[in-house]
């Protein structure tokens, strides 16, 4: 056993990056705007960068960090010290932390991400065309060492807790306004497989009676039955029906991951989400950053080895 342990230890979590750069095109959720996106392949310590191409009088680039949201209206925008932004990052970046991509340049010819269908499914897709090729440096992750939460008076509530290995995420939300939704709960652990298989198919939704305020407020311009679920009252107006029974939950889950990537490394812990959206999740980053006691940074390979060891002794 103490052989085998020694065998797993030599930089089996690396830092990844793209192995080529690919493209796509689409259209931006909020902004109705066509965008060019491109992921290129980046340097280890880069993390992942947001670069404007439509900007070149100022900083262009946007490290995507919690510390850098800006907006959570409906989406999650980053911004930088100058004001260039781009929103609605959470469907690639929940892509990104579903296969473990750490160093990227993401490159946008306009202020937002393209939907494409409403879920992660094409980015999914871009990301194994581009193929990925692990970096020679160790991956650190953010360990949680006690529960730390948000919550308020409308019944919502995030949280992070202490786990041995990996991400865990368990999301609960309840419309009792309309049956189509309801009540649904979901739980999942995160790794390439899962994300792939079980979390990415699903799309971004709304209400039908809420279309015309969110146009008033600049929002969802850009959103249509091609790119999300629409409800209206009891029923689903998108021809096609749902891609599965709890593809809403699924789809709050989506949105969690990427915004808990925000972190800029990954997470050994177990977040919980109840009725929660993206405001929730960044507050909920930032009250953890803020209790130094609350987690630690650990090398993955030496963090895992010792938990093995210590178990090995224990057998």
């Amino acid at each position: 056993m103490i052989a085998e342990i020694k065998l797993l230890s030599p930089y089996r979590h690396h830092q990844k990056t793209l192995q080529n750069p690919i493209h796509c095109v689409g259209i931006g959720l909020h902004s109705g705007q066509k965008v060019h996106l491109s992921l290129k392949p980046a340097a280890v310590g880069t993390g992942v960068v947001f670069r404007r191409t439509d900007v070149t009088d100022k900083n262009n680039e946007i490290p995507a960090l919690y510390t850098h949201v800006s907006d959570t209206r409906l989406n999650s925008c980053i911004s930088n010290e100058e004001g260039v932004s781009v929103s609605t990052i959470e469907h690639l970046m929940a892509a990104l932390a579903g296969f473990g991509i750490t160093n990227v340049i993401v490159e946008v010819d306009a202020p937002e991400v393209p939907v494409m269908d409403g879920s992660a499914e094409d980015y999914v897709t871009l990301i194994r065309c581009a193929g990925i090729v692990p970096q020679n440096a160790p991956l650190k992750a953010i360990k949680i060492l006690k529960e730390v939460s948000v919550t308020d008076d409308k019944g919502v509530s995030v949280s992070l807790s202490p786990a041995e290995f990996g991400l865990s995420i368990d999301f609960m939300i309840d419309f009792p306004q309309s049956k189509a939704i309801g009540r649904q709960e979901y739980s999942i652990t995160l790794s390439e497989r899962t994300f792939a298989d079980s979390v990415a198919y699903a799309r971004t939704f709304g209400f039908a009676q809420e279309v015309e305020m969110l146009q008033s407020m600049g929002l969802a311009r850009g959103g249509s039955l091609d790119n999300a679920v629409v409800v209206d009252g009891d029923c689903v107006l998108n021809k096609e029906g749902l891609r599965s029974e709890n593809e809403f939950v699924v789809h709050k889950t989506l949105d969690a991951i990427g915004d808990l990537y925000q972190l800029g490394m990954p997470i050994i812990g177990r977040f919980s989400g109840i009725k929660s959206g993206h405001a929730h999740t960044n507050q909920l980053l930032r009250r953890l950053i803020a209790d130094k006691t609350a987690y630690e940074i650990v090398d993955l390979d030496a963090y895992e080895e010792s938990l093995l060891s210590r178990k090995y002794k224990t057998a």
